[in-house]
C-alpha cells in the first residue's frame, strides 16, 4: 500500500479514476470538491484520469482537473503514486479491475451494481475481505444513500417513527429509449452491461429497500420486458440482449413486501425515482424530482393530520452540515461529493465502510433472482444472503 493512506500527517492520497464519460464526470466533480466541503477527510490529489480514448480522455481530464491521464488501467493499478482507483467502467471491467487494484494494495470504489454477476460480485467480495486484513477499504457507489432525504428517512425507520414497516412501493422510470430510432450503446449488450434497467436502475432501488428497512430481501418474483429488440448499431441493426423494463415483488426478513417497478421506456419520465414506505404508526414518501423533500406521516389516526413536507436542509439533517445555511437546496451531484467523504473516513479507520462490497453482492443476488423468476414464468424464488449461490 503507498505510503499516503494513513491520511492527514502524510502525503494527499493519488486517486485515479478509471472511466471520464457519465460517472466519470461525477466523480471527478466529487474529487475536485470534497477537501472543501469535508475538511476533515484525508486530502486527496487528482492524479489519474483512465480511458481508452488518449485525446477524449485528455480533453476530459483538462475540464475536470486531473493531472495526468492514461490508457492502459493495469499499469495504473501498480503505481506506487496511486492509492485510491475509483471504477467508473462498463459493469464488464468491475470485476476484474476491482481485484487487480485491491490486490495491489488500493483502496477501491465501484460504481453500482457492484459486477455483471454474482459469481463476479462472489469474487470481488472475496478480494475485498482479504484486503481488509491488510487495511485496504472497498466500497460501492450507491450515491442514493447520500440524499439527505433518504438518509433522514432512514433514520427515521431505525427509531420505530413510523412503526413496522408493511410494504414499500418504488418505482425508477426514465425515458431515454423510449425512441424506438435511439442508437445502440454498451447499455443494450448483455456481454458488457449485464441486464438493462434491471441492473441500471433496480440496483438503486433494492439497495434502498434493503438499506432503509435495515434487513436484507430474502425472496422475489419478477418479469422482464425489452420493447425494441433491435437498434442501429455502427455496421448496422443490433440485437438488444437487456431489458428495457422490470417489475418484481420482493418480500424481506420481517415480512414486509415491496413492490418495484423500473423502466427505460417510461415516456417523459427523465429521472423519476419515487419510493414509498407504509408502517403500522405511519408513512414516508420521496421522489427525486424534489430530493430536498420528505413527506412524513406518523400520526395516522388523526383524521386532519395527511402528510407534512419537511424540507431536509437543516444543520441537523444528515449530511448537510457540510453544505449552505438551512433552506439552500442541495442538488444530485452533491451525494456524489458526500459519497467521497464517507469512503475518505473510511479509509482513514473512522467507520466501517458502507454499501460495503458484501452489500453490494445482497443485491446483486436480489437481481439474479428478479432475472431467473421471470426466465421462469414469474415463479417466486427463495434468496440466500449469507452464503454463496449454489
Amino acid at each position: 500500500m503507498a505510503d499516503g493512506t494513513a491520511g492527514n500527517a502524510l502525503r494527499p492520497l493519488g486517486v485515479a479514476v478509471v472511466g471520464y464519460s457519465f460517472m466519470g464526470k461525477a466523480h471527478s466533480n466529487a474529487w475536485r470538491n470534497v477537501g472543501a466541503f469535508y475538511p476533515g477527510t484525508a486530502p486527496v490529489r487528482q492524479q489519474l484520469l483512465v480511458g481508452r480514448d488518449q485525446r477524449a480522455v485528455a480533453e476530459a481530464a483538462e475540464r475536470y482537473g486531473w493531472a495526468e491521464t492514461a490508457t492502459d488501467w493495469r499499469a495504473v493499478v501498480e503505481r506506487d503514486d496511486i492509492d485510491v482507483v475509483d471504477v467508473c467502467t462498463p459493469g464488464h471491467l468491475h470485476s476484474e479491475l476491482a481485484i487487480a487494484a485491491l490486490e495491489a494494495g488500493k483502496h477501491v470504489l465501484v460504481e453500482k451494481p457492484l459486477a455483471n454477476s454474482v459469481a463476479e460480485s462472489e469474487a470481488m467480495v472475496a478480494a475485498a475481505e482479504a484486503a481488509a486484513a491488510r487495511g485496504v477499504v472497498s466500497m460501492v457507489g450507491f450515491n442514493y444513500r447520500r440524499v439527505p432525504a433518504l438518509a433522514l428517512a432512514r433514520q427515521l425507520i431505525g427509531e420505530g417513527r413510523i412503526g413496522a414497516v408493511r410494504q414499500v412501493r418504488a418505482a425508477y422510470l426514465q425515458d431515454w429509449l423510449a425512441d424506438a430510432g435511439a442508437p445502440m450503446t454498451w447499455r443494450l449488450r448483455k456481454e458488457t452491461a449485464g441486464s438493462g434497467a434491471l441492473g441500471d436502475l433496480a440496483s438503486h432501488v433494492v439497495d434502498q429497500v434493503q438499506a432503509l428497512l435495515g434487513e436484507p430481501v430474502t425472496a422475489a418474483s419478477g418479469r422482464l420486458n425489452t420493447f425494441v429488440s433491435e437498434r442501429a448499431g455502427e455496421s448496422g441493426p443490433e440485437p438488444v440482449t437487456v431489458d428495457d423494463a422490470a417489475w418484481a415483488t420482493l418480500e424481506t426478513r420481517s415480512g414486509a413486501v415491496a413492490s418495484i417497478e423500473v423502466s427505460r421506456m417510461a415516456t417523459g419520465r427523465k429521472n423519476g425515482l419515487t419510493i414509498e414506505v407504509y408502517g403500522t404508526d405511519g408513512a414516508l414518501a420521496f421522489d427525486l424530482e424534489r430530493l430536498n423533500e420528505l413527506q412524513v406521516l406518523t400520526d395516522p389516526a388523526d383524521g386532519t393530520a395527511g402528510f407534512r413536507r419537511v424540507l431536509v436542509t437543516e444543520d441537523s439533517h444528515p449530511y448537510l452540515a457540510a453544505w449552505w445555511p438551512p433552506g439552500h437546496i442541495l442538488g444530485w451531484d452533491h451525494t456524489f461529493t458526500s459519497q467521497a467523504a464517507d469512503f475518505l473516513t473510511a479509509i482513514g479507520g473512522g467507520v466501517a465502510p458502507s454499501p460495503s462490497f458484501a452489500e453490494g453482492l445482497e443485491v446483486q443476488r436480489v437481481l439474479a433472482a428478479v432475472e431467473e423468476s421471470a426466465a421462469r414464468s414469474g415463479v417466486r424464488l427463495d434468496i440466500a444472503q449469507d452464503k454463496p449461490a449454489a
